[in-house]
């Protein structure tokens, strides 16, 4: 269990992603039937739009969003690194220039948590620098002692009253570098951890790695949380080595290309055979989506593009993952994890693409 200043949160758990202060397609109302425990933020989007003049005026994230359960923002390292043009870094952050309107913007460890004890989150991330994939050894090495140095500047930073922060562990696919790197966060003494750098086009093994040459020298009493993780048996997989909390963008993204997400494999639901399928979107799902609409009723909204379509499915697919995380949970205090997880895997095999129970 995770105490933050907006209530518990049960681990593990999968956090849908409120890029911009909303997940996309969905009210905060629609989290709330979906099993959300806890949703993020993005210090990167949000300190370009709106901004925070309006975010202050707004009393931060949770009044302007209406959402009244945790939130934890991003450090915006990862959005710099990745979608920023013309970066350039120095000792104390990185100068970027914005991908709205091209205007120069200093992010750093203090800025970020400026950003983000204003937005209010309950949870904060550390700046860090997130590596590419893939690396080279000289590079991970100095890349990492920059992300301890941020690490202590962003824990030193002013925060938000009860507001958690969080270190990130990076290193790339070096087992020592990363090792080193959890060791010194753990030195200073972290509320939780995660572990950054994967997920970001490596192969799924080298995920794996990753995972294991952080998680066993991070606290077992600490939620450790992998960043931007969201295929289910990665997840369990990564349970099993550890790990609490998840967050990503794939069941919103994949939602509004029609593809919906299942117990039994991912569906195609603009896929012709679904024409005329009667059934839900997934067999025994209890969303709003499978109680009450059709596939042949959902696939016929994706191809008229109508909105209702989206809406659907991101429900639909972001209950997927909720209820997920509750089944891990559940099978974890019943002692029964390694068998549910076998189980997983034979179904993810047997149902591939139809998200329906191959023994009926």
């Amino acid at each position: 269990m995770l105490w933050t200043a907006h209530g518990p949160v049960e681990t593990p758990v999968f956090m849908p992603v409120g890029t911009q202060g909303t997940v996309k397609a969905l009210e905060p109302r629609d989290l709330d039937a979906c099993g959300a425990q806890i949703i993020l933020g993005n210090t990167y989007h949000l300190n370009l739009r709106p901004g925070m003049d309006v975010m202050t005026h707004a009393g931060g994230l949770h009044r302007f969003m209406r959402w009244d359960k945790p939130i934890l923002t991003d450090s915006g390292g990862f959005q710099v690194f990745s979608l920023a043009k013309m970066r350039k870094l120095t000792e104390e952050g990185c100068w970027f220039n914005s991908h709205l309107d091209g205007r120069r913007i200093f992010l750093g460890p203090k800025e970020s948590m400026e950003i983000q004890r204003i937005i209010g989150s309950d949870i904060a991330m550390v700046f860090d620098e997130c590596l590419p994939w893939p690396c080279d050894r000289r590079r991970a090495e100095k890349s990492v002692e920059t992300t301890i140095k941020w690490a202590k500047m962003s824990l030193e930073a002013p925060h938000a009253p009860g507001q958690l922060v969080f270190g990130i562990v990076q290193g790339g696919a070096y087992d020592d570098i990363r090792r080193h790197c959890a060791e010194e966060l753990v030195k200073m003494d972290f509320p939780g951890y995660a572990i950054g750098g994967v997920s970001v086009g490596e192969p799924e093994e080298t995920m794996y790695q990753a995972v294991e040459a952080s998680a066993p020298f991070l606290p077992e009493d600490k939620p450790r949380y992998v960043m931007g993780l969201g295929v289910m048996t990665q997840m369990a997989e990564c349970v099993a080595r550890g790990v609490d909390m998840f967050d990503c963008v794939i069941p919103t993204r994949v939602a509004r290309h029609g593809t919906a997400l299942t117990r039994w494999g991912n569906v195609a639901i603009k896929a012709a055979k679904w024409e005329k399928d009667d059934g839900p979107v997934e067999d025994g799902c209890t969303c709003y989506c499978c109680r009450n609409f059709t596939r042949s009723y959902v696939r016929h909204l994706v191809h008229a593009g109508e909105i209702l379509g989206v809406r659907l499915l991101t429900i639909h697919n972001v209950h997927r993952l909720c209820a997920f995380a509750k089944e891990m949970r559940d099978a974890i205090d019943a002692g029964t994890f390694e068998d549910w997880r076998r189980e997983l895997h034979r179904m993810q095999a047997a149902g591939a693409g139809t998200g329906r129970n191959p023994r009926g």
